[in-house]
């Protein structure tokens, strides 16, 4: 059974930098499209950055730019390295995968994934 187990999210004051990372157990990683939603309260879920089996990339707008996607296969986990945060940036993260290709297009589609973790808590005060 597969597992996905979130951390590293927390509190941080705005322009403040976090470093989440999402652990995969039982398979590869390296098999999956893997991704970043994020979920504040009384809002859907958001797609934040995915990437794919060949490390393709793709970025929500809001984080382009400060918000970078890595996976390391050698210990099966996914990161998401989060600069320059915005009160805004404030929700509950989740790590998702995906057993199919990853294109752009799948950010803006939470039921596409199939995977899902439960979640870490990330909060930026102004």
């Amino acid at each position: 059974q597969v597992q996905l187990v979130e951390s590293g999210g927390g509190s941080v004051q705005a322009g403040g930098s976090l470093r989440l990372s999402c652990a995969v157990s039982g398979d590869t990683i390296g098999a999956y499209c893997m991704g970043w939603f994020r979920q504040a309260p009384g809002k859907e879920r958001e797609g934040v950055a995915l990437i794919g089996r060949t490390l393709f990339t793709n970025y929500a707008d809001a984080v382009a730019g400060r918000f970078t996607i890595s996976k390391d296969n050698s210990v099966n986990a996914l990161n998401l390295q989060m600069n320059s945060l915005k009160p805004e940036d404030s929700a509950m993260y989740y790590c998702a995968a995906r057993r199919a290709y990853c294109a752009g297009s799948h950010l803006a589609s939470a039921r596409s994934w199939d995977l899902w973790g439960q979640g870490t808590q990330v909060t930026v005060s102004s």
